[in-house]
């Protein structure tokens, strides 16, 4: 009798020789990643449709209520006032404008329209690099085209049409071309975690949207005000780590921070003494971990205010006052 394993590997291999194989359907044969991408096309695809301005394809828009709000790209909508919205059932929709924000490149329409598909808003803070993100829009004309890839990076920084950056942009390598903007760029779970808005021409691989959390931002305060006010700092800043000692330092408990790579001449910022290249930490002792957490803090209600600045330069922590002001008109 030959040894205990020797008997084990013996019954492993019988068992596997007369084990008969399950028979194979379309739902076994999908693989993980391919039934993700098959259901977000499915639940959000409806929600998705092309823009119209003047008979012509512009660009994708997506529905967030089921009596037609509707977010795009404010390059697709231009000075127009009159749009229309074709979705992927066949409707067309007849709408004006809401307001647009050129400066996030997001703008909110009203189509006439009862019991429409919608789309869900993510939490776009929630986002880490690698994870699935899948575009839904109109590339070329193409109608309900679904593209797949990651999410490339986050906390970028993108020119505006107004030639303001706008902050917190998501990067990722799903296909956009012309007609994908306004579109939906999803999670795996079919919510909208960013407005595709660009794409780099020549580059490979290399697309952009505004994170869903700057679109809830901007959805509010058109509904609100009929336009976007903010305060204003007068910095662009980029998502830079932060080291664990520097965070216990600072008394931050956060694991990013905004580094400050342009400061505006005359701006609320450059009048307080800040400077290119400081990293901001903490803004009235709440952690800046980026700059979408610091434009989301520069609101309506923050204009007027004197605020504390906690930064880092050169490896000293520095407290600065700064008066915030309105944003200016471009």
């Amino acid at each position: 009798m030959g040894s205990l394993a020797a008997m084990c590997k013996r019954a492993h291999i019988v068992s596997m020789i007369n084990a008969q194989p399950l028979p194979l359907t379309d739902e076994h044969l999908l693989d993980a990643y391919s039934f993700s991408v098959s259901q977000v096309a499915e639940t959000l695809g409806p929600a998705v449709g092309m823009v119209t301005t003047d008979g012509k394809g512009h660009g994708s828009g997506v529905v967030l209520s089921q009596d037609g709000l509707v977010v795009t790209n404010s390059h697709v909508v231009g000075k127009h006032r009159d749009v229309h919205l074709a979705l992927p059932d066949g409707h067309r929709l007849a709408g004006r404008v809401l307001g647009a924000d050129p400066d996030t490149d997001l703008a909110i329409l009203k189509v006439d329209g009862t019991a429409l598909p919608i789309a869900t808003l993510g939490d776009s803070s929630s986002l880490r690099r690698g994870q699935i993100a899948i575009a839904i829009g109109n590339p070329l004309g193409f109608e309900s085209t679904v593209t797949a890839g990651v999410v490339s990076a986050l906390g970028r920084s993108l020119r505006s049409p107004s030639g303001r950056p706008i902050e917190d942009v998501i990067q990722t390598d799903a296909a956009l071309n012309p007609g994908n903007s306004g579109g939906a760029l999803a999670s795996s779970t079919s919510e909208v975690i960013g407005i595709s808005t660009a794409m780099i021409a020549g580059a490979q691989g290399i697309c952009f949207a505004v994170a869903s959390n700057t679109v809830k931002l901007v959805l509010g305060e058109i509904l609100q005000h009929g336009g976007v006010r903010r305060a204003w700092l007068g910095v662009a800043a980029d998502t830079v780590n932060l080291p664990r000692r520097v965070a216990d330092a600072a008394h931050v408990g956060s694991q990013s921070a905004a580094v400050l790579h342009s400061i505006v001449s005359g701006g609320p910022a450059d009048r307080a003494g800040v400077r290119e290249g400081d990293v901001l930490l903490a803004l009235d002792s709440r952690p800046v971990e980026g700059p979408g957490p610091l434009l989301r803090m520069l609101n309506a209600e923050a204009i007027g205010r004197q605020v504390k600045l906690q930064i880092l330069r050169q490896g000293r922590l520095l407290e600065l006052d700064v008066l915030l002001t309105q944003r200016p008109a471009q």
